[in-house]
Order: C-alpha cells, then structure tokens, then sequence
C-alpha cells in the first residue's frame, strides 16, 4: 500500500467514525504516523481528501452490488444478500456523515445524489419490476413511486431529528425499514421465499 492509499483507508475509517467535521489533517497524519506536510503532497486539502475518500467508498459500493447474485437468476437471494450487506455497511458508520456531505461538501452530495439516482434507484426499479413479473411482488403497485418512496425511506434515517443516533442504532433502522419495505409488497409466495432465505442463509452463516 503506497502512502496515498494509506492516507485515503486511515481517513476513511476516521471519517466513518467521528464524522468529517470533528476530524482533523493533524489527526490522519498522527493515526498514519506521517507528517501533515506528507498528507499535503498528495491532497491539496481536506476537501480533495473528503472528495477521494467518498469516491472510493461508492466505487466500493457499486462493485459490492454488482457482486450479488443475479436477478433472473434468483431474485429473493439477491434481497437476502442486500439485507446482509446493508448490516455490515452502515455498522460503523457514524449517521452525521451524510449530513455533513450535503452541508460542508457539495462536490461529494452531488456524486451522492448522481449515485442515488443513477445506481440505487434503477437498481430499486429494476428488482421490482423483475420482482412482479417473477409473482414476489404485488403486480398492481407502481414502481416508480415505490422506488421513489423506498429512496427517501432509506435516507430518512440519517436525519438526527426524526431519528436521535443516541437513540437509534443505524444497521437497526436500516434493516427494519427494507423489511417493512418489503413486507408491505411481498404476494404470498414472495413472503414465503423470502422467509425460507433467510432462515436457510442463517443457518448456513451458523
């Protein structure tokens, strides 16, 4: 791992952690066990720093999607799978991120929102389509406005109004909401799948 590298997966992790705001070049340079004139060698300033390190962290993102298994193929596994990334993604990540993105960092909101609409949403609608004409879903829902409505569901939870992190964990509110999501949509053969997933998935992990 050559020094850049270093400097974007140390930040990355402190930036996850405490927020951007709250953390400073002094302390990735003290957590990398550089100087802070090295940092400046290879970033111009905290906010190419927050810009790569948020670009990456999509990058992984859409790899990791990409990654689950195929739609045609199995569709109810793929939600499984979603489910399960979901827990270890937002596990460690501190829920004023994103708040602080939109505020501080508009560079990086727009690759965020160019994301949402051009990677989550599709995606979203792509599963359900597949998902009516597979029977999982209810066939008469309209897919563009639960698409819609799934993507403001998902990113309400970062709101620190409507949920205090002191009081809600982010992998719980997560989770339950893409549950009710998907309860709210499921036939009953897609209830069923979905259960029978689940349960063969945990066992299978145990």
């Amino acid at each position: 791992m050559d020094t850049k590298e270093k400097i974007i997966e140390i930040a990355n992790e402190q930036f996850k952690r405490y927020g951007l705001r709250s953390v400073t070049m002094d302390d990735i340079a003290r957590m990398a066990g550089i100087s802070k004139k090295t940092i400046y060698q290879e970033f111009a300033d905290k906010n190419q720093l927050v810009l790569e390190v948020f670009t990456a962290e999509l990058d992984k993102d859409k790899s990791a999607i990409d990654c689950f298994p195929v739609l045609e193929e199995d569709l109810i596994k793929h939600l499984v799978e979603l489910s399960s990334y979901m827990r270890d993604r937002f596990a460690d990540i501190n829920p004023m991120v994103l708040n602080e993105l939109q505020r501080y960092y508009p560079q990086c909101w727009q690759l965020f929102e160019d994301f949402k609409k051009e990677h989550i949403y599709k995606q979203i609608v792509d599963v359900l389509e597949k998902g009516k004409v597979q029977g999982y879903f209810r066939p008469e829902i309209n897919t563009e406005i639960i698409a819609l409505t799934r993507l403001e569901q998902m990113m309400s939870t970062f709101d620190p109004i409507k949920f205090p992190p002191s009081k809600f964990n982010q992998v719980d509110l997560q989770v339950e909401l893409f549950e009710h999501f998907l309860y709210g949509i499921f036939t009953d053969k897609g209830r069923e799948a979905y259960q029978n997933q689940k349960k063969q998935t945990n066992e299978n992990h145990n």
